[in-house]
């Protein structure tokens, strides 16, 4: 599988800024806030390689439930690009929709219809999904028809509703990721403490020009 490098590649819907030349029959996708990305999320996408071809990190435009905060959109992207840039299975994008059934949907335009998708998520992330009240009935329902999930244990393993079954299946991570999170890399900074270890190396300086200085900001 050839790849082009960190750049930038228009699409509709989809904005691309690595991604595959070719080769792609199933997808492993990865939406999130990333603020900051973490060596818990590459560890999860590294997993996932097991089951998928290639992992495509998404960083939605818009959140449906939350707003940008701290690091700016483009920071984010810079970061993650970084984060990624040793892993040729690896790729990085923008949506414009950030509901997962809206993220499908753009990932299908720019791969195609006969790619499987599976989005990657953790434990508790995967509760949230089947547990969610959904605006009108249903949306479960179709997303799981257009794809599965890959589930990451996060304190503790998921057990999916028997109905649903089929649809999740289990990420094995190599090594202990709990105590590893985005807000546990803020905290850590905005205190002065240790963080280094929970952010991959080649995105440790630019989230220290980054995340420090917003830190000090919140600190005032």
């Amino acid at each position: 599988m050839n790849f082009a490098p960190f750049s930038f590649y228009p699409e509709i819907g989809m904005t691309f800024f690595r991604r595959p030349a070719s080769g792609t029959a199933s997808l492993g996708v990865f939406p999130g806030s990333f603020n900051p990305v973490t060596v818990a999320h590459l560890a999860l996408a590294t997993a996932a390689l097991q089951r998928v071809d290639e992992v495509l990190f998404v960083l939605p435009q818009a959140f449906p439930h939350k707003e940008f905060s701290g690091a700016s959109f483009s920071q984010r992207l810079e970061i993650l690009g970084l984060a990624v840039s040793d892993n040729p299975r690896f790729s990085v994008a923008s949506s414009e929709g950030g509901l997962f059934l809206e993220i499908s949907e753009e990932c299908r335009k720019s791969y195609g219809g006969d790619v499987r998708q599976s989005f990657l998520c953790g434990r508790d992330a995967a509760e949230r999904i089947v547990s969610w009240n959904y605006e009108r009935p249903g949306v479960l329902r179709e997303m799981l028809d257009r794809f599965d999930f890959l589930v990451a244990a996060r304190k503790g393993d998921y057990v999916p509703p028997e109905l649903e079954a089929e649809s999740f299946r289990r990420l094995e991570l190599t090594g202990e990721f709990d105590h590893v999170s985005a807000s546990e890399v803020r905290r850590r900074i905005a205190c002065g403490l240790t963080w280094e270890a929970l952010v991959p190396a080649a995105a440790r300086d630019k989230i220290r020009e980054v995340y420090v200085p917003i830190a000090r900001q919140w600190a005032e």
